[in-house]
């Protein structure tokens, strides 16, 4: 009987069911669609810092370096051909210090950690071409005059190429923790235990691709060869390094043997990230140690810009769009139920309980509340899809992250201490989205339902009779 007298009013009223159904559902489109925008802006930010931090790195410390000039030099020329050059340039990236690396091994036995690896971030400056050659006079020319001899010098112009690269060191006794186990292995091998002292190398995917490089090939940086071994890609463009060598080969290009610039922290658990960071800031008072969180708040860029409108301006417009369609949903059951005062007055005399009728009510708006529910699934679905396939790449900059540094010893956005990552953006509707879309549209079925039974309650009999009369 409740089911049978449901779908008759339902089909009676169609036009102002398809109303309340149709304003729920934009308002829980609309809410579905912000909601995986938001999601995917925060898997966007999550790809970043786990590109930047590595798999199970939770706290990355460091150390601010003192100002002052670069160290190393360049020697120019050598043999018998001293026009053509051909020289490496191996450094510590700037603004980051060198330590022991026994501090990585007092880290790992503090509170809250549960393990603890040191890096080496360097940068590779490459210069390759020849320098200008300048040709003297010839004797008889040279006796004829100064300004003849200056005038008959010949010079050959030349060409110097110079190119950079990132090289992490890594300690190829824990190879889950730190910058290579932020990167998926597309090819060849990961490091291991024994490549502790060999000249290998792994590359990134796109850095070989640019030298023609592939598993096998040797790469050789200023005058050792390492063999490539493995072929990496980052999660998104622009993360990770160029070049990972074992550590104690990247110390030795560097010339700081036994010194790390980097250590990578493994919390015991998400909740003793705060503690672990304590321990290690009282351990050592001079150390920069940051979380992931600490990370996030240091993006910058158009992926910044699209969290906080997503966070801010969508979220209140979600709720602005779903109050507004729980409102017409009420005021048309009101109206709805207003004009039934003769049949809900009826049924009361023939014996309908108040409850029940109540409950008749309630049933009605919750299937549309269902059905507005399923529609506006659809539409946030819709949505979503549209945001996926039509939004920009996003860029993201991470100031003090180390990574690429050009020859000025800036990055690549001008700032001596970031680095510009771009990523897509995926709207992302997950089922515990759905499930919360499915929930918000029986509320707000159920919202107007109580309104419109609240009116319904304060029928009675003779309000129909009077209108029959």
């Amino acid at each position: 009987m409740f089911f049978r007298y449901l779908s008759r009013e339902l089909r009676r009223r169609s036009k102002q069911a398809l109303v309340v159904s149709l304003g729920l559902a934009v308002g829980i489109g609309l809410v579905v669609a912000v909601s995986a925008m938001a999601t995917g802006v925060q898997r966007a930010q999550g790809t970043v810092l786990h590109s930047l931090y590595g798999v199970g790195t939770d706290i990355k410390v460091t150390r601010a370096a003192p100002e002052g000039p670069a160290t190393g030099r360049f020697q120019v020329g050598a043999g018998n051909d001293r026009q053509r050059i051909s020289r490496d340039r191996v450094l510590t990236s700037p603004g980051q210090a060198s330590f022991d690396a026994s501090e990585a091994d007092t880290i790992a036995k503090l509170d809250g950690v549960s393990g603890a690896v040191g890096g080496l971030d360097l940068s590779l400056i490459h210069l390759n071409g020849k320098l200008p050659r300048f040709t003297l006079p010839s004797q008889g020319a040279a006796s004829s005059g100064a300004s003849t001899a200056q005038s008959s010098v010949a010079v050959t112009p030349g060409q110097i190429n110079v190119s950079t690269s990132s090289v992490s060191g890594i300690d190829t006794s824990n190879v889950s923790i730190g910058p290579l186990s932020a990167t998926e292995l597309a090819h060849g091998r990961t490091f291991t235990v024994s490549d502790a002292k060999r000249d290998v190398a792994i590359l990134d995917a796109q850095f070989a691709n640019q030298k023609g490089l592939a598993v096998g090939d040797s790469i050789t940086i200023d005058g050792t060869s390492f063999t490539v071994v493995g072929i990496t890609s980052p999660p998104v463009q622009g993360a990770g390094s160029d070049i990972y060598l074992p550590l104690a080969k990247a110390q030795a290009l560097a010339g700081v043997k036994g010194r790390i610039n980097t250590v990578y922290v493994n919390a015991t658990s998400s909740e003793s990230i705060a503690t672990a960071k304590r321990a290690i800031m009282q351990a050592d008072p001079k150390a920069t140690v940051s979380t992931s969180s600490d990370l996030a708040k240091q993006v910058t860029g158009s992926l910044s810009s699209a969290s906080n409108l997503a966070t801010k301006l969508g979220t209140w417009l979600s709720i602005a769009a779903l109050v507004t369609a729980i409102a017409l949903a009420t005021l048309l059951t009101l109206a709805a139920v207003g004009r039934r005062v003769r049949e809900i007055g009826t049924l009361k005399a023939i014996g309908w309980r108040t409850r029940r009728v109540v409950g008749q009510v309630m049933g009605e708006t919750l299937v549309l509340g269902v059905i507005g529910g399923a529609l506006g699934i659809g539409l946030g679905i819709a949505g979503a899809w549209v945001v996926t396939k039509v939004a920009p790449s996003l860029e993201a900059t991470v100031s003090s992250a180390g990574g690429f540094v050009g020859p000025s010893g800036s990055g690549p956005g001008g700032n001596p201490f970031s680095r510009t990552i771009a990523v897509a953006l995926h709207a992302s509707v997950t089922p515990a989205l759905v499930v919360t879309a499915v929930g918000l549209s029986l509320a707000g079925g159920a919202i107007a339902g109580l309104f419109g039974g609240w009116r319904a309650a304060r029928m009675r009999p003779a309000d129909a009779i009077r209108q029959v009369v």
